[in-house]
């Protein structure tokens, strides 16, 4: 599969002929080369995504594996769409390569489903244990292993950031889709856990398409003191934009789990480094193909959180962020 028309070259100079395709690269060295595959579950034009699989192949060519000469690498994305994500996890599946690195919850268990033997490493993989992708943690067992995402007990901190901006909030909304986040529910637990300490009413909020997000923060923006938790998935990365343009719309103050929906417009965020988790991922790929056995490699948990407010959006929605949270954040975007 190739990239995007728009995008392709681009990509592919970034990646430093890391998008070399398999059959050119197989012309070259049949005897030496290593086939691994890459499921991601955003866009391929998403320059997030674009951003993680350069972090990847750049820590992937540190430990001396060079796209074209010893490694060939198929890519599939799955724009945040589920069925999308288990055709392609079939298709990769079907073209047998040694190792695959999986993104996100959706995207692992259609892989987990397509085989049982490939080895599969996964990265932003929420609560891997009680999603059953692993048996436990330090010897996950079988054919899987992998870099975790954030623990459900975030969506207590979340809604805890997300007071400190908005004191008088009673009501929030944590928006989530079912199929691309099937972990949202132990998010959702953490949250109503935490709500009494906050005297905030928690709303579970499922969306599937764009109309579900318009109606469900329209509805909330009748109450004055609303607000937004937006699980991570990769449905509402699809849809990020028009989660932001309808909490502006709404002014209604909204909290994210990931760097880049700060970044890219979202009043702040609060979660892991994802670009940190796919560079480190590569070291686990490596010692696979050198014949190390993934379910005797341990799940390793995120090192690097970070928190990130965006200072413009708070302007437009009129709302001014604590000068301690301020001098807290990891970056403030202005």
């Amino acid at each position: 599969m190739q990239f995007g028309q728009l995008k392709r070259r681009d990509f592919i100079t970034l990646l430093g002929g890391a998008a070399a395709w398999p059959l050119a690269a197989r012309g070259q060295q049949p005897d030496q080369m290593r086939r691994i595959g890459v499921l991601m579950g955003y866009a391929e034009s998403d320059l997030e995504a674009q951003a993680w699989v350069t972090a990847f192949v750049q820590g992937f060519k540190e430990l001396g594996w060079i796209v074209g000469r010893n490694v060939s690498i198929d890519y599939r994305f799955g724009a945040g769409d589920a069925d999308r994500m288990r055709a392609y996890a079939e298709e990769l599946v079907g073209l047998a390569p040694a190792v695959i690195l999986a993104h996100t919850s959706p995207v692992m268990a259609a892989l987990q489903q397509a085989t049982r033997t490939i080895p599969l490493v996964f990265v932003d993989v929420f609560a891997p244990v009680e999603q059953r992708f692993v048996s436990n943690l330090a010897r996950p067992g079988g054919n899987i292993t992998g870099f975790s995402s954030v623990e459900p007990e975030m969506g207590g901190k979340w809604l805890g950031v997300l007071k400190e901006v908005a004191p008088l909030l009673a009501r929030v909304a944590v928006i989530f889709n079912p199929e691309t986040g099937p972990f949202s529910p132990l998010f959702l637990r953490a949250v109503e856990t935490a709500a009494p300490s906050f005297a905030v009413k928690p709303i579970a909020t499922p969306v599937h398409d764009a109309a579900d997000i318009e109606n469900a923060i329209s509805e909330l923006a009748q109450d004055l003191k609303g607000g937004l938790i937006v699980l991570p998935s990769a449905f509402v990365a699809v849809h990020r934009q028009l989660i932001f343009e309808q909490a502006a719309q709404h002014r209604l103050p909204a909290v994210y789990g990931f760097r880049y929906f700060a970044a890219d417009g979202g009043l702040m965020s609060y979660g892991v480094d994802v670009r940190d988790l796919f560079r480190r991922s590569a070291a686990y790929v490596d010692r696979i193909l050198k014949g190390a056995k993934p379910g005797e490699l341990p799940v390793q948990a995120p090192t690097k959180f970070e928190l990130v407010i965006n200072l413009k959006t708070a302007r437009a929605l009129r709302i001014e962020f604590p000068v301690s949270m301020q001098l807290l954040a990891d970056e403030v975007i202005d």
